[in-house]
């Protein structure tokens, strides 16, 4: 679903408030999907083949890191770049393990994450 250049990030989080926060920080250079759970999460990035995944790990119906161990099955390898973003900052290893790109503990400050997604989004395909 991607328009013209724009890159395609789909926020998953079952927070509606945080999945605003998380596109007012990022701006309006992007083109966003949202899921409130897991299973939509998944069904979304099926679809329409994000660039980004922002993915929080505690969520209803599936969990994030099953969420992430199905995509990483599912997709593409290098197209899908997801990035776990959790108050569990003990999980963080797990995450990447996982096959997570990169881990941004909750809270974020907004300029980290701002950066983070812009590096995570140059990086090449593999």
């Amino acid at each position: 679903m991607q328009t013209g250049t724009a890159k395609t990030i789909l926020i998953c989080e079952d927070d509606e408030n945080l999945r605003q926060l998380i596109r007012v920080v990022l701006g309006d250079g992007y083109c966003f999907l949202e899921a409130g759970d897991g299973a939509a999460a998944v069904d979304l990035a099926r679809e329409h083949r994000p660039d980004l995944i922002i993915l929080d790990l505690m969520l209803p119906r599936l969990s994030g890191l099953e969420v992430l161990d199905r995509l990483r099955n599912e997709l593409p390898a290098g197209k899908t770049h997801i990035m776990v973003m959790s108050a569990w900052t003990h999980a963080e290893n797990a995450a990447l393990s996982a096959g997570a790109d990169r881990f941004v503990p909750k809270p974020f400050e907004a300029e980290e994450l701002a950066a983070v997604v812009a590096e995570v989004l140059r990086e090449p395909d593999a």
